[in-house]
């Protein structure tokens, strides 16, 4: 007989439309490591604009818009694209395996996520606090839940997830051994006039991470996220919101960042990095209810959050390599604590960004996603109520006398990610994602969904009671 336990605390997230979840990461785009190499995805995501149409196919060398960053070409090299400087495989021998969604336009792949996203077998859900003590409750209570046997006693408090994104001081770094494209990117120094260049794309998106204007996964490519990000930066220093580069812009990034603070640098792999747990995520509830944990699914994947970078770029970087301990793998130097209060947040729909404030002082932004079409946010003002790390999932399956419950554990492919902060509004929340690379264009159903590292600043300095405006 399996022993019913109650709640400590339990977050309604009821999903408006039965037909689409959001919550769960869609099978089709499951974040597998065989659809994720460096053979496999030849390139990363193009991203031209706000109000242009992204093709993936070409975001290692970025085209030159109004916005995007650039410099002058080497002039020992007819290109300066990222693909030349990492050594890449030709093209002729990887583009029979290419993905096909290398070549879908932004609005193609978010038709795609919807679609995937709807055949999701979760109808409602519940983002729940750990389970406590063991104790027999009325089965009628609508909070209570059955954990499988390999589920009991199964504490998550001391889980490493977390630390694995947030710990940057037990992490070693060097600026030994880098290759010629991570010191061209260390190296890059804006000026006007400059031509488009791939270093100088990745410079600028470190530096809007640093500054917490955050780009999200850090790719490469000069795309969406990485638009809104300057603008936001500009808009966060009382520049004009213009999203092109320009002297006063350059300088305000560069203001309180050391010199010499690179971007890219080299980080030795340890044994713990190598016996974290890992495991596939697998398609539906009640498979994914049987696992211990929703870990990260390798070694890769858990790199990518830690790094903030899109796994294909981590994946580029450190072609060839085992990742084995005692390895030294090249990744991005991330963004230091925010260490700042923040006391109102305002979720924009149309920008896709969460903004987040200190009174009246715009201190961070992050790319989101809020709501959806089919089940949009509500408009107004709320006040966070609670806020749980690694919380649980409670997923209902189907309907009436066919309804099941399956409890989801803790993980970075947990349904809301690693952080679920309860609004008052019931059923809506701020909360992390299984998919970072889909942030801005992924559903949502109607809460505001950011990447794991960006959600967990903003967990580390908003306070219960802290407003939320859904816009």
């Amino acid at each position: 007989m399996m022993k019913k336990k109650p709640l400590i605390t339990a977050i309604s997230i009821a999903i408006i439309s039965a037909s689409v979840s959001a919550f769960a990461a869609p099978d089709e785009t499951a974040r597998t490591l065989p659809v994720r190499t460096a053979e496999t995805l030849p390139s990363l995501a193009q991203k031209v604009s706000l109000d242009v149409q992204e093709n993936r196919s070409h975001a290692i060398e970025p085209r030159t818009t109004d916005a995007t960053p650039s410099v002058k070409p080497n002039k020992s090299t007819s290109s300066d694209s990222m693909t030349q400087l990492i050594d890449s495989k030709q093209a002729s021998d990887a583009a029979p395996k290419a993905n096909a969604a290398d070549n879908m336009s932004a609005a193609e792949l978010t038709l795609k996520d919807e679609q995937s996203e709807r055949t999701d077998d979760i109808s409602e859900g519940q983002a729940v606090a750990a389970p406590s003590n063991i104790d027999t409750i009325d089965s009628s209570d609508p909070l209570s839940f059955e954990l499988p046997d390999n589920e009991k006693r199964q504490d998550f408090s001391d889980d490493p997830t977390i630390k694995s994104i947030e710990d940057k001081n037990g992490k070693r770094y060097t600026t030994l051994n880098l290759s010629s494209y991570a010191k061209q990117v260390n190296n890059a120094v804006w000026s006007p006039n400059m031509k488009v260049n791939s270093a100088m794309t990745i410079k600028m998106q470190a530096l809007l991470d640093w500054n917490h204007a955050s780009p999200g996964p850090i790719d490469g490519g000069w795309g969406m996220n990485s638009k809104k990000a300057l603008i936001n930066f500009q808009t966060m220093k009382g520049l004009p919101a213009t999203g092109r580069m320009d002297q006063k812009t350059w300088d305000a990034l560069t203001k309180n960042i050391p010199a010499n603070k690179p971007v890219l640098v080299t980080y030795t792999l340890t044994d713990d990095d190598i016996k974290t747990n890992f495991a596939s995520t697998p398609a539906g509830s009640e498979a994914k209810s049987k696992m211990k944990g929703l870990y990260y699914q390798d070694i890769k994947e858990m790199l990518a959050e830690r790094f903030h970078m899109d796994i294909r770029y981590l994946d580029k970087l450190n072609k060839n390599k085992t990742y084995k301990a005692g390895e030294t793998i090249t990744v991005l130097n991330t963004r230091d604590p925010l260490n700042q209060r923040i006391n109102r947040v305002v979720a924009n729909k149309a920008d896709k960004t969460l903004y987040a404030y200190n009174g009246d002082k715009l201190v961070a932004t992050y790319p989101t996603t809020v709501g959806s079409d089919a089940t949009p946010s509500p408009q107004g003002t709320f006040k966070i109520i609670n806020k749980v790390k690694m919380p649980w999932y409670k997923a209902t399956v189907g309907k009436g006398s066919q309804k099941k419950v399956h409890m989801l554990p803790p993980g970075p492919n947990n349904p809301v990610g690693v952080v679920w902060m309860g609004l008052s509004k019931p059923s809506y929340g701020l909360h992390g994602s299984p998919k970072p690379e889909g942030i801005s264009r992924q559903a949502s159903a109607g809460c505001v969904r950011l990447t794991n590292w960006d959600v967990l600043e903003v967990y580390a300095n908003i306070e219960n009671g802290a407003t939320v405006e859904l816009k």
